[in-house]
């Protein structure tokens, strides 16, 4: 669960408030509500423990809740008695808030909004398809695959007919290649990807996650020396050669020494000449570190010995890639050898292997998350909604669309009136039916001014989504109804929120803005913030006697302690240091140790140094001023206003307690 957003600055010492807001905003259930099915569902039948009028809890429940919250390492156990006054202090404030129709406030609602948008993600979410999704990709990243490929670009938004050529070419060159023509010489002359012209398509070493989904996994599922089946993208179509599959080589840590091509950079004609210059410097013992440093063009690692972040296979380009993998050892230091971007020479610093499924899981989950991969778990999730509720649709409904879009659609000037006699059945999911009207209305809120689509694939595409959507938001507004402990972690939310936001407001800010309150509280209580006895002194730390003794022999002339400091430390800052302020008993060690009379104390020597204390004035026991003790008294004066305000909530809402019920509670949970 993410922590709830803070909202309100509360005072930086303020440490008990801080506790109660993290108790409130991160643990509401914790502290004082955890529903629970059982114990909701006994609400209505078990006999009443506590009655707010309108809302009834019955002893099953409060007993489960005081048993939840009483046990576990992070709560202070508490009394039934203590837990029931908690509990219902807490019933009240949120009474109060809602009277106050907090519960209305359009920023509460917003965020209350963004909680049940996190809660509801396990609920639509499908964990078998993540858990194979997860297993397939570690599986894959303990292999590097190298492939070679052959696009056949078309937009993904492209109109049927263009659509259609694009997959009829890359079938013909998927058939001119297995009937024996040169991969590398199709891939020169019929590829859509710029590089092909002196790659021949080659894309190097690869593992999961570098590629899109539907690439990589036509990578994975075709032999070596096969070539794939047509594949499409959001690029278009490809056809894939894998030329070798291998173990993982994992990611590898290297320094480099860069000579660029570029002459402006490198102030050479010559980098290949300069870059072996400096390798016979760091055959004949130079270090690499150093000339790095000194030479090499890549001005963001020169000056850290040259040193590269991490990377894996598919990262670098492949010659540089091929060099530092090459290497056998850390240390290991490679030839010249160049790259489109100059001359290098490589260090190996350190190699890492793939790391165990549990150590990479978190990494590859988030990866899953942003990865195209994700959409399967969507889709089978849209597949089973479909299949608890029925789902029912009249696919030629949609195609009436077709003629209602024109171009005013992309310039975002489109009419819902070219749409207004379509009024028939699109689908059905559970009891809830979709006409074509209510499509068109989600067709006006996705006007956009992109590129002029085909009409049919424009609306194939709004209408995938728009169908998405309801399905998703109709599983979504079954959620309290099907699963109660969700029902009820959302109102746990609903009102922790709300127990936050007026207690904020009752008590926390307004403790702290309420100047004159504070003063006030602070004057009626000034008993309980006084000063005892203190020592207005100089600690002094000497390095020897000879310094202490002169230090003493200048505070006696009159001398300032910032001349002093600056004579005695000329030669040394090690020689004299010291620190101010006015002590209490228990505050410093050596201030302790001297008598409190005005003047320079006797030497104490520990660990070698000299020190003694120089007492300015000895200050009588006095009253502490607001602003020596803000914290502790704004703390205070919270907890004072928190409980002038439980004792007028008890005086404005009735509640009873059946104390005969409370009896046997205590009974039962001795």
């Amino acid at each position: 669960m993410l922590p709830l957003q803070e909202k309100h600055q509360i005072i930086a010492d303020n440490l008990n408030k801080l506790m109660i807001m993290f108790k409130l905003k991160h643990l509401v259930a914790i502290t004082f509500l955890v529903s629970s099915f059982a114990a909701q569902a006994q609400k209505n039948t078990d006999v009443t423990f506590i009655d707010f009028g309108e809302e009834k809890i019955s002893k099953s429940e409060f007993k489960r809740v005081y048993q939840k919250n009483n046990s576990g390492e992070i709560i202070t156990k508490s009394t039934v008695d203590e837990y029931l006054d908690l509990y219902v202090n807490f019933k009240l404030k949120v009474m109060e808030a809602v009277k106050r129709d907090m519960d209305k406030d359009e920023a509460f609602i917003k965020e209350l909004g963004g909680y049940r948008k996190q809660l509801a993600q396990p609920y639509l979410t499908a964990d078998g398809i993540i858990e194979a999704l997860k297993k397939e990709a570690f599986d894959r990243l303990q292999y590097d695959v190298k492939a070679s490929h052959i696009l056949i670009a078309v937009d993904q938004n492209a109109s049927p007919e263009d659509t259609a050529a694009a997959y009829k070419r890359a079938v013909r060159v998927k058939k001119n290649v297995e009937n024996g023509q040169d991969f590398g010489l199709m891939a020169k002359q019929y590829s859509d990807d710029p590089s092909a012209k002196t790659n021949e398509g080659d894309l190097g070493y690869f593992t999961a996650f570098y590629m899109l989904y539907p690439f990589e996994s036509e990578a994975y599922n075709t032999e070596v020396g096969k070539i794939s089946n047509v594949l499409r993208t959001q690029y278009g179509y490809h056809v894939l050669k894998v030329v070798d599959k291998r173990p993982s080589v994992g990611n590898i840590e290297v320094a480099h020494i860069l000579i660029s091509n570029d002459k402006e950079l490198s102030k050479t004609d010559d980098p290949e000449g300069k870059i072996k210059e400096i390798y016979a410097k760091f055959k004949q013992g130079e270090k690499f570190e150093d000339l790095a440093a000194k030479f090499s063009d890549d001005t963001r690692t020169s000056s850290q010995g040259g040193i590269l972040p991490m990377f894996g296979v598919g990262r670098m380009t492949p010659e540089f890639e091929d060099a530092a993998f090459a290497l056998k050892a850390d240390g290991d230091v490679s030839e010249p050898f160049s790259t489109p971007y100059g001359w290098h020479i490589i260090k190996r610093m350190e190699q890492y292997p793939i790391g165990t499924y549990k150590s990479v899981e978190a990494e590859m989950m988030t990866k899953i998350k942003k990865d195209s991969r994700s959409n399967l778990s969507q889709g089978a999730v849209i597949s089973k909604i479909k299949k608890q509720y029925g789902f029912k649709e009249v696919l030629k409904e949609r195609n009436d669309f077709y003629s209602t879009i024109d171009s005013a659609y992309f310039f975002g000037t489109w009419s819902l009136e070219k749409a207004k006699g379509l009024t028939k059945e699109l689908f059905k999911i559970g009891d809830k039916s979709v006409n074509q009207q209510e499509f068109a209305v989600y067709l006006n809120s996705t006007q956009n001014t992109k590129k002029m689509l085909d009409s049919r694939v424009l609306i194939n595409a709004r209408y995938e989504a728009f169908r998405k959507k309801v399905i998703l938001d109709y599983k979504d507004s079954k959620l309290d109804e099907e699963y109660p402990e969700f029902k009820y972690l959302m109102q746990e939310y609903h009102d922790g929120i709300l127990l936050f936001n007026l207690t904020d407001e009752l008590v926390w800010s307004k403790a702290v803005k309420d100047s004159s309150g504070l003063s006030n509280f602070n004057q009626e209580n000034k008993e309980r913030y006084k000063w005892e006895e203190r020592a207005d002194a100089m600690v002094f730390s000497a390095l020897n006697e000879e310094v202490a003794d002169e230090v003493k022999k200048m505070i006696k002339k009159g001398a300032d302690v910032k001349l002093i400091m600056e004579e005695i430390n000329t030669s040394s800052q090690l020689n004299l240091r010291y620190e101010t302020k006015k002590y209490l008993k228990g505050e410093n060690e050596f201030v302790d140790q001297v008598e409190w009379e005005k003047g320079s104390s006797k030497n104490i020597v520990v660990n070698g140094r000299v020190h003694f204390v120089q007492i300015q004035k000895v200050l009588e026991p006095t009253y502490k001023t607001l602003d020596d003790s803000r914290g502790l008294i704004t703390s205070d004066y919270q907890n004072y206003l928190e409980k002038q305000w439980i004792k007028d909530l008890k005086s404005i809402y009735q509640y009873d307690i059946d104390k005969k019920v409370l009896k046997e509670l205590k009974e039962e949970l001795k």
